[in-house]
């Protein structure tokens, strides 16, 4: 038993390692910056259960993504580099990495517009008037 806890604990050790790796890229900091301001407005605005469930899926979807763009483009690089090849020849897996990314950045963004437009227009116009 205490085998197989120190291999699941050094498991989480590496996943930690992958995540603080992944925040060395611009794009995930970005991410991990949205995050922080949408949890910031969750709590503001008092959203609900719900849309609390919505909002931490769509960030660990996105944030996921991030990281496994991450790691494709190191299997590029690294592929890239022992073959010899040139940056263009792991161009079209970059791009589609990057496509998938930007596809759930958008969904994300989209959710977000639903949860916290109303609540932040209502506010605005409450602060304005008054």
């Amino acid at each position: 038993m205490a085998h197989f806890l120190y291999k699941v604990l050094k498991s989480f050790t590496y996943a930690g390692k992958g995540i603080a790796s992944g925040f060395q890229e611009r794009n995930m900091r970005v991410h991990g910056f949205l995050t922080v301001l949408v949890l910031f407005l969750g709590l503001f605005f008092r959203i609900s259960l719900l849309e609390w469930i919505l909002v931490i899926v769509m960030i660990g979807l996105v944030l996921s993504a991030e990281l496994i763009n991450t790691a494709i483009e190191e299997v590029c690089n690294c592929m890239r580099d022992e073959l010899g090849l040139p940056y263009k020849s792991s161009q079209r897996a970059r791009d589609v990495a990057a496509g998938a990314v930007l596809i759930l950045a958008i969904v994300a963004a989209i959710v977000g517009l639903i949860i916290f437009f109303p609540r932040m227009w209502m506010f605005l116009r409450v602060v304005m008037y008054y």
